[in-house]
């Protein structure tokens, strides 16, 4: 729902923009004492590429070590980790393994389709930075390789007032895990992700379940030592300071539940985004009733076959797909959408 995810980025394979920060001793800011200082949207297209290193090309050092043993201990093989002097590189579909979209009422009619390469570049030397990073975009990854953004919607927000009418959650567009799916059909997170959490092997307080792309970890609810987080510890962007880190991130039960800002230094001309389908005109304006929609239900067959049903005023509707069999990395769509008056329309689209 994002308008971000909107914009077409144009990125080859794995090819990101890159730019080093050094590592220092500075403080984490205090969660008493807010900057106001933000720095809001990110270039829209990179301004730079390199390629994000093969398994082969892959640089060991012990920060990259840390973000790789985050995704191993969790269990999730098909996310893959490689690194280079400055970031370790969080590989894959952003298409989570366990259940998604289920429980949707502010449906915005997208479906969730595998991405193409996507490469979550995590800053292993990380740097508190003089300014608060809020971003139209995904501000980090989950473990699991699904993009994490911040609660809202859509648009830019106010990091120092919470706006209700923006809130995923309160909208009901979320599912049951804490993710949906964007405007790119891309999968994504805008809370605590439950579900992934619920897969995950020997998870504790201390689990780092996700990173921001400024290189500070994500934790759940607690602290990492099973103490209760308490009213008044987490600073604007959703974290407070860590003796190991420097700083870390929280999800919360309340507002704004997951990452809200960046408070490290962060390259927003390098950060990913996952383009539309191409050719998917048909998928391209869907605006579907404020009232919501019933029934939705995400349900994904053994051949590959995706199927999102939901009703709307007593009348079915549906977006179904499956691995196209003769171009790769496409996909053979049939819909039947609120957004286009219930025409049933098919297509081949293709990442």
């Amino acid at each position: 729902m994002r308008k971000s995810a909107i914009i077409p980025i144009a990125l080859a394979g794995l090819f990101l923009s890159a730019t080093a920060f050094s590592q220092d001793n500075a403080e984490p800011p205090s969660p008493k004492k807010e900057d106001r200082r933000e720095n809001k949207r990110p270039p829209k297209r990179p301004e730079a590429q390199l390629k994000a290193p093969t398994v082969s090309e892959s640089i060991d050092s012990e920060a990259c070590s840390r973000v790789r043993a985050s995704v191993g201990k969790a269990g999730f093989t098909k996310v893959t980790v490689t690194c280079d002097k400055t970031y370790a590189y969080v590989q894959s579909d952003t298409y989570p393994d366990h259940s998604l979209m289920n429980g949707i009422t502010g449906t915005n009619e997208q479906i969730p389709v595998p991405a193409l390469n996507y490469a979550a570049p995590i800053l292993l030397n990380p740097e508190i930075s003089d300014t608060k990073t809020s971003i139209d975009a995904a501000l980090g990854v989950a473990i699991n390789g699904v993009p994490i953004y911040d609660y809202s919607a859509q648009g830019e927000i106010d990091l120092h007032g919470y706006d209700a009418t923006k809130d995923t959650t309160k909208l009901g567009q979320l599912d049951e895990c804490g993710g949906h799916a964007g405007r790119g059909d891309d999968y994504h997170y805008h809370a605590k992700p439950t579900c992934m959490i619920d897969s995950m092997k020997n998870v504790t307080d201390a689990t780092i379940i996700g990173w921001g792309y400024d290189g500070f970890p994500l934790y759940g609810d607690a602290n990492p030592d099973g103490s209760a987080v308490t009213k008044g510890d987490l600073d604007v962007c959703n974290g407070q300071s860590d003796k190991q880190f420097g700083y870390r991130y929280h999800t919360s039960v309340e507002a704004p539940y997951i990452i809200q800002c960046l408070v490290g230094k962060v390259d927003t001309s390098i950060l990913p985004r996952v383009a539309p389908l191409k050719g998917a005109a048909a998928r391209a304006d869907l605006r579907p009733p404020r009232e919501g929609v019933e029934n939705l239900k995400h349900v994904k067959k053994e051949d590959g076959t995706r199927t999102l049903n939901y009703t709307y005023k007593g009348t079915e509707y549906y977006t179904r797909f499956k691995p196209s069999e003769s171009k790769a990395n496409c996909y053979d769509f049939e819909q039947k959408t609120i957004s286009n008056n219930g025409a049933v329309e098919s297509g081949t689209y293709c990442r």
